[in-house]
């Protein structure tokens, strides 16, 4: 599934599902090769739209799977169907991956606390996991100023191979390119609040509301404030890219069944 966009950038959904997904982690963790991740929905689609530095950040990443049921049904559509891979139920079976390798990963983002306490969690359920490194950004947190090169020298420093990102869209993708860039040999994850989820510092929405593709209204409510105007501008430009998807299938006869 590919989302274009008028400049030349095209968002290609690459992953069918977390399977494929961490297969690719998993060999690129083997070869020492470098690698991001990012997990798009509606909100990042809105807002590749407006913002070109993010779209070609975005564009730059390796591995991309869809995270948000509109996604999926968008890539139905098109005829070029992938599977739900929320980055939030990706971060367990990630830090499984790195501990199987003996692999060294690292918490960036959120809080102090928080990053303590998702650590626990993720060892936990990870035995073996070695966290080299949590490191909590100041707010505002500039990826291209000082602290981001302070953090990349950090990262660099304590070996980590995989990084997990919750520094919020798009700080955390554009981070985790330069970053990657910079390191080589590092793998990059923007997971959003799943560290938060993990620690309890912010409350998942209930699996029978997940089942029923409601999580996104559980976190609308839980914030309406900041989160009412961004969910209706996400679903302001569905109308819009349900034509290009719909006119996607018309162009490919007999559409593929993969992304």
């Amino acid at each position: 599934m590919q989302f274009s966009f008028p400049d030349g950038n095209a968002i290609r959904v690459n992953c069918r599902d977390s399977a494929a997904l961490l297969d690719a982690v998993r060999r690129r963790l083997a070869e020492g090769r470098g690698f991001a991740i990012a997990t798009i929905n509606v909100d990042h689609l809105q807002r590749l739209g407006e913002d070109p530095r993010f779209r070609a950040a975005y564009a730059a990443h390796d591995l991309i799977c869809a995270d948000g049921n509109p996604i999926v049904w968008l890539s139905r559509i098109a005829g070029r169907p992938v599977a739900l891979a929320p980055g939030s139920d990706l971060v367990l079976p990630l830090a499984a991956e790195a501990a199987r390798a003996g692999l060294p990963v690292a918490l960036i983002g959120s809080s102090d606390e928080s990053l303590a306490l998702a650590a626990r969690s993720m060892q936990a359920a990870a035995p073996g996991l070695r966290v080299a490194l949590t490191r909590a950004p100041g707010f505002p947190f500039d990826p291209a100023g000082p602290e981001a090169d302070d953090i990349i020298d950090s990262i660099r420093a304590s070996g980590a191979r995989l990084c997990f990102l919750a520094l919020g869209a798009p700080r955390q993708e554009l981070f985790a390119i330069r970053a990657r860039d910079a390191l080589g040999g590092a793998g990059f994850a923007s997971i959003g609040a799943g560290l938060d989820f993990l620690s309890g510092h912010q409350r998942r929405a209930p699996q029978w509301l997940r089942r029923l593709r409601l999580e996104w209204l559980w976190r609308m409510l839980s914030n309406p404030r900041r989160l009412f105007w961004r969910y209706a501008k996400g679903f302001a430009i569905l109308p819009g890219h349900m034509g290009r998807a719909l006119a996607l299938r018309a162009r490919t006869p007999g559409a593929r069944r993969q992304p």
